[in-house]
């Protein structure tokens, strides 16, 4: 039976285990996961945080990875600003990146989630007000939630993948991990 860890992924990580482009030494998974074999099935930046899935079998991986089996991806998104409908609406279509359209995401506007703080904190305005959403992609392009809430003006302070699949981070704290045997839905 393959072998899947559920990370949650802390500020200022990066999704990989050795540091390779950096003078200095940057944070990296072995700093938190000391388990041999197992890789990250995708990528998430390191201004991102939360759920990153590592396994062993690359079957496995590919399932959670690759844009063609469209697993859901879910994040918490806290945006500069207040988004009018009409601009989750062009999110829910669709939004035109540089390298094309996106598809179409599910997105509703939530309450401030009750997360960890941030360390380092977001940039505070206090004459720009801020809002959240969860957003839903079935695609995974590079920094592409970033890129689709800047192409609707309203840029990304903080983001946190919640969940893919089925597999969450719900009660899981920034830099802890777990093993999960589940099966993705």
């Amino acid at each position: 039976m393959a072998r899947l860890i559920v990370f949650n992924k802390p500020f200022g990580v990066l999704s990989q285990f050795t540091d390779r482009g950096s003078a200095s030494a940057r944070a990296t998974l072995s700093d938190y996961i000391a388990v041999p074999g197992v890789y990250p099935a995708g990528r998430l930046d390191r201004d991102s945080e939360g759920l990153l899935l590592l396994c062993d079998d690359g079957r496995l991986q590919a399932q959670i990875a690759d844009p063609r089996f469209k697993m859901p991806k879910t994040y918490l998104v806290q945006v500069e600003g207040e988004p009018e409908e009409t601009d989750l609406d062009r999110l829910r279509e669709g939004v035109r990146l540089k390298d094309g359209p996106t598809r179409p995401a599910k997105v509703e506007r939530i309450p401030a989630p009750d997360l960890w703080p941030r360390d380092p904190p977001i940039r505070v305005r206090k004459s720009v007000p801020d809002s959240w959403l969860r957003i839903t992609i079935r695609e995974g392009r590079n920094r592409q939630v970033r890129r689709m809430t800047a192409a609707v003006g309203h840029p990304t302070l903080r983001l946190v993948r919640w969940s893919i699949g089925d597999w969450t981070i719900a009660g899981l704290p920034p830099g802890e991990w777990r093993d999960d045997a589940s099966r993705p839905g």
